[in-house]
């Protein structure tokens, strides 16, 4: 199946939220997402997401689950994308896909993986994707 690419550009807001009362671990944290995409990708997202840091600079990870609603190239509809990163000692390792069977309405069928990179605080997203209609 041939993929296609997008691109853009998005803001991101994080705000801590409460972890389960049953962890006392200052290591772990737990945010909410809010972003927006501009673009190819016209849309918003929400999701949380779940990090560890590690008493050695530049070393942690994360976890996070977004449902992501907008338009796709003029397709609308919804998907959600789950990510697994880590950083060890500065040196990042990041992967984010589309949950399977997740998207919705003319992106029922959507497969791909985003990838992200910031320059100068700005984010900036590539979207290689594909749609099994």
């Amino acid at each position: 199946m041939a993929t296609t690419e997008a691109k853009g550009t998005f803001e991101v807001k994080m705000n801590p939220l409460t972890l389960n009362e049953k962890i006392d671990d200052p290591m772990l944290a737990r945010f909410s997402l809010d972003k927006q995409f501009s673009g190819d990708l016209e849309a918003m997202s929400h999701g949380e997401m779940l990090s560890a840091g590690t008493s050695i600079n530049g070393s942690a990870g994360y976890v996070a689950i977004e449902t992501v609603t907008g338009s796709l190239r003029g397709l609308a509809g919804s998907f959600v994308l789950q990510h697994s990163g880590t950083m060890t000692r500065g040196a990042p390792q990041l992967s984010i896909t589309v949950v399977p069977d997740s998207g919705t309405g003319e992106l029922a069928g959507l497969a791909g993986k985003l990838e992200i990179n910031i320059e100068d605080s700005k984010h900036f997203y590539s979207f290689e994707y594909s749609l099994d209609k």
